[in-house]
């Protein structure tokens, strides 16, 4: 193969490939004030990242978007090889009529899920507990006290799958921890047996225990494994494939102080994952 070839190539994969999700500014943040403030093993990772970095040649910076972390700056100019033009999936049509930036809508249907979840959230605060609205002050790069956000996941089968993630800081007067939701729609390629969807929340390991909620079977992480961003978390699959996870923390990984317990026991947790107010299309 001569250089040409290897050029064309090497476009062709490129074009073919679809864009990484989008991620949310609430979960890296959260991540990454964990690892600072409990000395996880970054210089490894960094190692790991830095030696990608340089086999590729390119280098990205993250800073905040409107629809959660995006480039820094604009992505290398690409010239798709004509052969794959024709395979690149365009993004989901938005409310006015034409594709979508990226993943995350920003507008109309899918994004007013994602406000109805927040809403929801707010609605199953315990007594005893606040859930503070954002600060109109609040310093750039803070993570926000509450937030939500609609992502295309992919396309299955010609069906769009979806996913809405709403997060709401719960407060116990000066001691802040967080509850969050997020909803896959039908169609999505997530396991059946709960503890193995529960193990699939964000990649996290841990503890899982089957909870019976009527007649339904909820996985719960009750203890995390290594990688803590929540304290507990519960997954259900309803019938109709649309899959729930509610995931809570007794702090919010930063220098505020934390909540002296859960705001919710492991058997409300799961009924709150069948809870019909989660259950979006």
């Amino acid at each position: 193969m001569n250089g040409e070839e290897l050029r064309d190539t090497l476009h062709s994969e490129m074009a073919a490939t679809s864009p990484p999700p989008s991620l949310s500014a609430t979960a890296m943040l959260s991540t990454a004030r964990r690892a600072r403030i409990r000395r996880r093993t970054i210089g490894a990772c960094a190692g790991s990242a830095a030696t990608v970095l340089a086999v590729v040649g390119i280098a990205t910076a993250i800073t905040p978007g409107a629809g959660g972390y995006q480039p820094a700056g604009p992505a290398p100019q690409v010239t798709p090889h004509p052969s794959a033009k024709d395979t690149a999936q365009p993004w989901p049509t938005g409310p006015d009529g034409h594709p979508q930036e990226d993943r995350t809508a920003r507008a109309g249907s899918r994004y007013d899920q994602g406000v109805r979840l927040l809403d929801e959230i707010t609605s199953v605060v315990p007594a005893g507990y606040t859930a503070p609205e954002n600060r109109a002050d609040q310093p750039a790069g803070d993570m926000p006290l509450r937030s939500h956000q609609a992502q295309f996941e992919e396309r299955v089968n010609g069906v769009d799958v979806w996913s809405y993630l709403s997060s709401a800081t719960l407060a116990e007067g000066d001691r802040m921890g967080r509850l969050l939701v997020e909803v896959h729609t039908a169609g999505n390629q997530l396991p059946a047996e709960p503890c193995a969807l529960a193990r699939r929340f964000w990649g996290m390991q841990g503890e899982c225990q089957l909870v019976t909620v009527g007649a339904a079977q909820v996985g719960v992480v009750v203890r995390p494994g290594l990688d803590d961003r929540f304290d507990q978390w519960a997954a259900y699959r309803h019938p109709d494939g649309v899959v729930v996870f509610v995931a809570q923390g007794a702090d919010l990984g930063d220098e505020r102080p934390s909540l002296t317990g859960l705001p919710f026991s492991v058997r409300q947790l799961a009924s709150l994952a069948v809870d019909e107010r989660f259950h979006l299309r």
